[in-house]
Parts: C-alpha cells; structure tokens; sequence
C-alpha cells in the first residue's frame, strides 16, 4: 500500500534543492535509494529558489533598434528630373581625369565585342542576343570604374594598382563572411546567369519564329523587324523589357554600393529597387540615356564603346553617390585591413 508524505520535506539531486509536495507518493520519492521517477512525476519537485527581501526587479530588455534578423538599408534621396545630365558630366570630367585607365576599360570591351562579331558575324539570330545580354551585365564589368570614381573624389591615387585590388581582393576574404568581397562575385553571378538567359531567350524567339533564317543584320531587318503580318519584332521586345526593368531596379546602384560599403547581395538589390521606386521617372530617363548612348556604341563599329562605357561607368558611380546615404553602412574595408 502506497504511503504519501503529510508535510512537505526538502531533497537535493544533483546539487539542485527540491521541494516535495504531501501528495506525491512514498514509494516513488526514495530518492536516496536510488529509485528512478516517472517523467511525468518529474513537475513535483519544485527548485527552491532563494528570496531576498527589497530585491530591485529585472530591467525590462530593450528592443534591438532595427530588430533581430533585420535588414538595414541605407536612406535613398529624392532627386529632380534632370539629374542624370548632371551624372553624365560628372562622369565625362571623371574619364578626362582617369586618362588612359578609364578609356583602357572601353576598348577591352570593344575588343570583347569585335570577338563576338568575329564569332558569330553569320548567326546574326546569336550575335543580338549577345549584345542585348552585354548591358545586362556591363555593371559588374564597370566595377573597377567605380573605384576609380571614388578614388578621384577621395583624392587617392589612380593606379595600376587600384586595378588590381578592385578585381583580385575577393580570394582573400572569406566565402562564408556576411556582407564579404564575396558578395561582388555573388552579384556577378547572378547578373551573368539573367545575360546567359535572355542569349538563349532570343535566341529561341528568333529562330523558331522566324519565317526565314536571320544569318545578317539585312535579315533580322527583313524578317524580324519589317516582316508582315508578324509581331515577332514586338513579342522580342516586350520579352526583353519585361526581362531587363527588373534587372536595371535590382543593379541600378547594387554593385557601387557592394563596392563601397559591407553590406551582402539582399540589401543591394532591396536598397536598388527603392532607389528606383522613390524616382521612379529620373531612373527611367537615366535608363533611356544608357541605352541609347549604348545602341550609338554598337552602331559605330563599336568604336563608340571605348568613350561611352568609362562614360557611363562613371557616371553610375555619381548617380550612386546622389542616391544613397551609405553613411550608416559600415565601410568596406580590403581584407588585409579587417582585423
């Protein structure tokens, strides 16, 4: 017959003070001897827990400003209509002052460019998509045109060697660090992989859709662009707009402000797509701008790219700068000066 204590008593188990209520049964509380407790016995022993008279309470916890697990996004700024003018002629004195440097980039991607003429001059249904996923990913190409930007408004030097470090510092830091110089390799990707897709995007549209083979310019003139009784002209642009608005709002300022402060790939293309939703109508004049003094680039034989992408890359670093308040951002740093 089972015994239940009348008055409360006191036992210790692993150095731990308990309190045994009357109802428990005397049976199971042998404790000295050893005796295993049901699991669900395991509440009557309440820890004793010392009192100390006028003890002050706790503090409540005060709220982490932005929040655990928040992202922190700088502030964008409104601006006028006409600023991207101004971007443009911050970024010509920026290329007058880069001198060769600025113009070398150019004519590595007109040469880039010429490559892709050589290879696929008789597949013209290739070579436009090629060119249209080029300014997909000439924000990622123009990244050493930021820092040069942004070492002419420091007053740092223009060198080789800035070169260097903006494209070779990633393999020194970690792949695993948030908000790293792996973030810039991420972002590349990403903007490689959308290039590559709409190549074969158009590419698809061209050549299954097309009443004739597109091998020449004259072709994709004929059969695409003037063909009657055919929309294929307009499904090809509608596909590449609907493609490229959002890849202009998620890279707008994404790649100067990975350059400059540490902050991961996220909150780039969150900060750029509200740079492009609090001005809405400058960002479409700046993305008419692009493209147009693109399209001159391309139809000079490519001669043009040599003055117009260290233009334009330039220029993006200034409408960077206009933009955004990066000041609550912390500074990236190169790795060898991150402790």
């Amino acid at each position: 017959m089972m015994r239940a204590y009348q008055v409360p008593f006191l036992t210790r188990v692993n150095s731990v003070q308990y309190r045994v209520e009357p109802w428990v049964p005397h049976c199971l509380c042998r404790i000295a001897g050893h005796r295993v407790l049901p699991r669900d016995l395991q509440l009557s022993f309440r820890p004793i827990v010392p009192h100390f008279k006028n003890t002050p309470p706790l503090p409540p916890r005060s709220p982490s400003p932005a929040g655990r697990g928040s992202l922190a996004l700088p502030v964008i700024r409104t601006i006028s209509l006409v600023q991207p003018l101004h971007w443009l002629m911050r970024g010509a004195r920026d290329m007058l002052r880069g001198g060769w440097l600025s113009l070398a980039h150019g004519l590595v991607l007109a040469a880039f460019g010429g490559l892709l003429v050589l290879i696929a001059h008789d597949r013209f249904w290739l070579l436009a998509g090629a060119f249209s996923g080029f300014l997909v990913v000439a924000p990622v190409l123009a990244t050493s045109l930021y820092a040069i930007s942004r070492a002419l408004e420091r007053g740092e030097p223009v060198n080789l060697q800035l070169i260097n470090k903006t494209w070779t510092r990633w393999q020194y830091s970690r792949y695993a660090v948030s908000g790293g110089y792996w973030s810039l390799v991420r972002f590349g990707l990403l903007l490689a992989f959308a290039g590559t897709g709409w190549v074969l995007t158009s590419a698809a549209l061209i050549t299954l859709l097309a009443s004739h083979a597109v091998n020449t310019p004259l072709d994709f003139l004929r059969h695409v662009v003037l063909a009657p009784h055919s929309y294929l002209f307009e499904l090809w642009l509608t596909m590449g707009g609907l493609m490229a608005a959002p890849i202009f709002a998620s890279s707008v300022i994404a790649m100067p402000l990975l350059l400059d402060r540490r902050v991961n790939v996220l909150q780039a293309v969150l900060a750029s797509w509200q740079a492009v939703l609090t001005n809405p109508l400058p960002l479409a004049l700046w993305a008419a701008l692009i493209m147009g003094l693109s399209l001159l680039g391309l139809t000079t034989l490519l001669i043009g790219l040599v003055f117009v992408m260290p233009l334009l890359g330039h220029a993006s670093w200034h409408a960077y700068r206009d933009l955004v308040d990066a000041t609550a951002l912390p500074e990236r740093l190169p790795p060898e000066e991150v402790a």
